[in-house]
């Protein structure tokens, strides 16, 4: 296994916080998918969204995985929340390093979000329909995606960073 830690977990549930902390803790880069498309694509996510739809982005999400598996380590790396959803790019992140899923409770995301116009797949009306709808649909595969499945509702940065430290170190051990 590489030595990298890769975060996934639906919006909001704090990926690039925790992962900002751990590429600290760890001193390890700290890389972002959503942002490394942004800067790659000029353009941001909305706006692919919307000139180019969902497949398309999908498809730029594969593209970057593909490109950081090839070098990528010692990486602390945060994915956007579609990007495990394609079978073939859970395969990649398990192959890249330890996959952390970020679980979080439907009311949290909302309490989170609230007032976020960037998120594309949460934009109209009946936001919670929505949430709850994905949420359901993607928490089975988030699950078989990761090594390591990390409820974060109510725990504080310090307890989330530890317990993923202490499976990290146990994994890469081994």
């Amino acid at each position: 296994m590489k030595k990298n830690i890769i975060l996934i977990g639906f919006m909001g549930c704090g990926k690039s916080s925790v992962g900002e902390l751990l590429h600290k803790a760890f001193a390890y880069t700290f890389i972002d998918t959503d942002q490394t498309i942004e800067k790659d694509s000029g353009t941001t996510i909305r706006d692919i969204f919307a000139q180019k739809g969902e497949a398309y982005f999908r498809e730029l999400e594969t593209k970057t995985i593909e490109k950081m598996a090839e070098s990528t380590e010692h990486a602390v790396i945060s994915t956007g929340g579609g990007l495990p959803l394609r079978e073939c790019n859970a395969k990649i992140l398990k192959e890249m390093g330890f996959v952390v899923y970020l679980r979080v409770k439907g009311e949290t995301v909302l309490k989170r979000l609230e007032g976020d116009i960037t998120r594309p797949l949460l934009q109209g009306d009946n936001v919670e329909e929505k949430v709850k709808s994905l949420m359901e649909y993607r928490d089975p595969i988030y699950e078989v995606s990761a090594h390591l499945v990390l409820d974060v509702d109510d725990k504080d940065f310090d307890s989330i960073i530890d317990e993923i430290k202490r499976n990290y170190e146990i994994m890469v051990s081994r």
